[in-house]
């Protein structure tokens, strides 16, 4: 295999951008002569004033039984007043809407005792965790309606911002829409020892921030009326509120930025475009603070900033209309969208803050190109994969324990795709052959995948093989994962192939009480176009 940077034929993409502009003009010629004209104009944004305490979720509980952090989540039905003076029912874990936060630390062990009270069989995945297969929470560990979960596993990657949602195969749109999500919260020595803001709930706040969409009783409307992105909401709420304000005591305020929407890509700034430093992206600190004035996150994606203030002053989360590449019709799919999402309002006198430090991690640990022993290549159009569907009987790749691959992903299709792997933090080596942004050279398990063009991410497969138990890459535009355009892999360690078992959690501690009937087969396709 050549590791070197590689990327598409310049002819191959001057071809595909001229098919695309014939393609343009022929769905507009189709419009015309329906007399549908797709959207042109910015979405309104329903507004209410801001001035609603922004709900912070609380640290979830959790005892040590045995040397093991043992938590528990109760997924339920509820009421909760996402908009002023209206109810609306929701789903949660633990209370009505959302979440708790759960917290831990690298080396620690963990248990989830999950319950399911609601009335249909959910998940819950651990997104952006480095976990075994069989605890990943996936589509094979369906917890039946009353039934429960026990996934166990070592915390053993460094201090992130990650979070966990439900994964029910084919119905996770309407899970996490309906208000299933939390965060999860991991810490490291080094992270603890930094001076960053980290008293959590005062200088340091988790955003969880969902568009949703009300019908006039204050019900949630499901129906994406058409567009192929999936639901794009006109109501954008930050920790389960519309209109919500954090006061600020300090100079520095650190946001856990997480897109908890199911379609929607934002583009968060202030509305007076201060300055502010990411400090992380989704798998963990940057090697040094990044000054901007935008942070772009598709769904599922997380960042964490710091913002300055001054005493008295107020200034307004915003996102600003989402630069979402060469798509077709960007209006129908949110590109002139901007949305207000959250006021912070500074006390007249403020805690003096440290400076940030000049460096935040060491930069290391990520693998190289020469480490890659296989290049695969997935080609993201409409609901498929290299032309394939999802399967939960069909595994696509099994890399082996141990070994370092390169993933070329091409979104071929002129709608948003992004791009999300189970287990591994990956990094992205290039975009069409040239370095990525300063943003996006951090540990990725999400990426936006501009149209038209091919990102190269390389990732290693540590600790956990286990030839029966798959893991799933896919799209986190959740109407699209739904629809397919999702894949499995599972990781094997020496001479092991799958065995056809499916995802029951064997060896690994409590299965689900219900296998979800799906098993992969044990024959590997060729859907990778590993070379």
């Amino acid at each position: 295999m050549d590791p070197s940077p590689s990327s598409q034929p310049e002819s191959r993409r001057t071809r595909r951008t001229a098919l695309r502009r014939v393609l343009i003009a022929a769905i507009l010629a189709l419009f015309a002569v329906s007399g549908c004209v797709p959207a042109t104009e910015p979405m309104e944004q329903t507004t209410f004033p801001f001035d609603r305490r922004l709900p912070i979720p609380p640290l979830a509980d959790s005892q040590v039984v045995d040397g093991t952090r043992v938590f528990q989540l109760d997924a339920q039905e509820g009421s909760s007043e996402l908009v002023p003076g209206l109810q609306t029912p929701t789903w949660g874990f633990n209370g009505d809407v959302l979440g708790p936060t759960l917290r831990a630390e690298e080396g620690e062990q963990v248990a989830v005792e999950v319950r399911n009270s609601l009335s249909e069989p959910t998940t819950v995945h651990w997104h952006g965790m480095h976990l075994p297969a069989a605890m990943d929470g996936g589509p094979h560990q369906p917890v039946a309606p009353g039934g429960s979960w026990r996934p166990e596993w070592q915390i053993d990657q460094q201090a992130a911002t990650l979070w966990y949602h439900p994964h029910p195969h084919g119905q996770t749109e309407k899970h996490v829409y309906r208000g299933l999500a939390g965060m999860f919260i991991l810490d490291d020595a080094r992270s603890r020892q930094l001076d960053l803001p980290k008293d959590y709930g005062e200088d340091d706040i988790p955003v969880i921030v969902q568009d949703k969409r009300f019908d006039s009783g204050g019900g949630l409307v499901q129906d994406s009326q058409g567009n192929e992105l999936g639901l794009l909401g006109d109501t954008v709420l930050a920790n389960g509120v519309a209109g919500a304000v954090q006061e600020v005591g300090t100079e520095l305020v650190r946001l856990r930025l997480l897109n908890g929407s199911t379609a929607r890509t934002y583009d968060f700034g202030f509305d007076d475009d201060r300055r502010f430093d990411q400090i992380a992206t989704d798998g963990g600190l940057l090697a040094e603070p990044l000054q901007t004035t935008r942070v772009r996150l598709s769904p599922g994606e997380r960042a964490e900033i710091v913002v300055p203030m001054v005493p008295g002053e107020q200034t307004m989360l915003t996102s600003f209309p989402p630069d979402l590449g060469d798509v077709l019709v960007p209006s129908a799919f949110g590109a002139r969208d901007r949305f207000d999402v959250l006021l912070l309002r500074a006390a007249d006198q403020l805690q003096t803050s440290p400076p940030l430090p000049v460096r935040l991690s060491d930069g290391a640990a990520g693998p190289v190109a020469s480490e890659a022993s296989v290049t695969r290549s997935f080609e993201v159009q409409d609901r498929q994969i290299n032309g394939r569907s999802m399967d939960m009987n069909r595994i696509d790749a099994a890399p082996e324990l141990g070994s370092t691959e390169i993933w070329e992903v091409t979104n071929t299709h002129g709608v948003p795709h992004n791009w999300h792997v189970h287990d591994v933090q990956f990094q992205v080596l290039d975009i069409d052959g040239a370095a990525p942004p300063p943003e996006l050279r951090g540990r990725k398990d999400t990426v936006y995948l501009e149209p038209n063009r091919t990102y190269r991410l390389i990732m290693r497969f540590e600790d956990y093989a286990d030839p029966d138990s798959p893991y799933m890459f896919h799209c986190h535009l959740l109407l699209h994962e739904d629809q397919g355009l999702m894949g499995q892999f599972v990781v094997t360690g020496p001479g092991q192939g799958g065995s056809g078992q499916g995802g029951d959690g064997h060896g690994q501690g409590a299965a689900p009480d219900d296998d979800g009937g799906g098993h992969p087969e044990s024959e590997v396709p060729d859907t990778g176009h590993q070379h």
